[in-house]
């Protein structure tokens, strides 16, 4: 008999089904026997009444045993779906051979502490709630490429053994490469702007990078995916944020249409498709407008603190969950940040939603000899990055793009605030297992 899938049994009342999936759950009565079975698609109501030779063999299958149930499909107003199966035969394919070390299905409201979750990712994954995250960056992934490839994107897969720093010196993790000295990247940075002088014009790459950062935060990992885009023949950072602004709108608007009412039903988020343009705040704008309320720093940068209290000004003034803040100055900006007219600020801009930082974008700076002296200016020796700096020798065009945070976009999305939540499994400072 062909599998039927928990999502599709409601087309097949008065029809003989053959389920798989894990056991759920089992809720023994004196005279019927509730078993509950979940696949990918759902969780259905399965029963065994008295009369029914399994009646006693039922409850002793263990929870999270993987069956094959066949049975015939019924009406049932009080069932999930509004239908149960009667079941007329069931194989258990595979059972625990140990106690869970966590729950599934948890009676109370609060799980287990993550760091025993994160030991035993595999079961904590199998909670529907787990599976929904996936699903939802699996469509956000695929939205993404829809609108790229629409747009007459190239893909790049580049490489992540690099001989140097692609950001941070200091946050480099180092490791022997035959006769040599190798790191791994930290960002597809230089690739993508060689894509440029390779004339792709318009490219996107999704895959890893490593930061050895040493912060371990809610939102700080040191392997993570990057989304990464760079596009030609830009006449600024501006057309940078406009052109991305409409690829989020594009991939939010898609979630909400596949998965608004299981959103708002688990994570208790309604998903607003963001309308268009998104506020602009140039960075000496946002620091004013916290001074205001008395959380401005004097660094160059935004602090959390300051992310989170700046996006809920723009919410409270403009009806808005995303900023971008632009003009950062010289000193929070890497070298290859192309400067504005004031020679203080960079065409650089950050993209905050509900309090986090999901994006860091900026104009590029294409001419040779400008990027030389910005790089001696940071103290960056040219020799040091000679490869990356002969892609600017032969001809550039103008050009500029952003890396995205996935994880950090799926934790504004959902409302989750930790980012290991979202990550299948998460790698920080002190986790290397399972």
């Amino acid at each position: 008999m062909e599998r039927t899938h928990v999502v599709d049994i409601g087309k097949q009342v008065g029809k003989q089904v053959l389920l798989k999936g894990w056991v759920h759950e089992v809720r023994d009565q004196s005279r019927i026997k509730f078993v509950l079975i979940r696949d990918i698609t759902g969780i259905a109501q399965a029963v065994v009444k008295k009369d029914n030779p399994l009646f006693e063999s039922i409850p002793k299958v263990p929870k999270e045993s993987v069956v094959e149930v066949v049975g015939t499909v019924k009406e049932e107003k009080q069932a999930p779906g509004g239908v149960e199966l009667s079941i007329e035969k069931i194989d258990v394919i595979s059972s625990p051979v140990d106690p869970l070390p966590i729950q599934v299905v948890e009676k109370t409201d609060e799980p287990a502490a993550l760091s025993k979750r994160l030991d035993y990712r595999w079961i904590d994954l199998r909670k529907p709630k787990s599976a929904l995250i996936f699903k939802i960056a699996t469509a956000l992934e695929a939205a993404m490429r829809e609108y790229w490839l629409k747009d007459g994107f190239i893909e790049i897969h580049s490489p992540k053994l690099m001989e140097g720093a692609s950001e941070s010196g200091a946050e480099l993790f180092m490791l022997p490469y035959f006769d040599k000295t190798a790191c791994l990247a930290q960002s597809p940075q230089f690739y993508k702007q060689m894509a440029m002088a390779s004339g792709f014009e318009k490219v996107f790459e999704i895959g890893p990078v490593f930061r050895a950062n040493s912060s371990h935060t809610t939102r700080h990992d040191t392997e993570f995916t990057s989304v990464d885009v760079e596009i030609s023949y830009v006449d600024s950072h501006e057309d940078v944020m406009k052109w991305e602004e409409g690829w989020i709108k594009y991939a939010i608007g898609r979630i909400a249409e596949q998965f608004g009412p299981q959103i708002k039903e688990t994570f208790g988020r309604t998903v607003v498709v963001p309308e268009l343009p998104f506020p602009h705040v140039t960075m000496k704008e946002a620091k004013e407008m916290l001074a205001e309320v008395g959380k401005a720093t004097p660094d160059a940068d935004l602090s959390p603190e300051e992310e989170r209290s700046l996006c809920e000004m723009i919410k409270e003034r403009h009806g808005h969950e995303f900023v971008f803040v632009k003009d950062y100055p010289i000193s929070a900006r890497p070298f290859y940040h192309m400067l504005n007219e004031d020679k203080r600020t960079t065409k650089s801009f950050d993209l905050l939603w509900e309090g986090i930082e999901i994006t860091t974008g900026a104009q590029r700076e294409h001419r040779y000899e400008i990027l030389r002296q910005q790089a001696l200016e940071k103290k960056v020796d040219p020799s040091g990055i000679a490869d990356y700096m002969n892609f600017f020798k032969h001809g550039c065009p103008p050009h500029g793009g952003f890396g995205l945070s996935p994880t950090r976009m799926l934790m504004s999305l959902l409302g989750i605030k930790n980012v290991r939540e979202v990550t299948f499994v998460p790698r920080d400072t002190e986790r290397l297992r399972p």
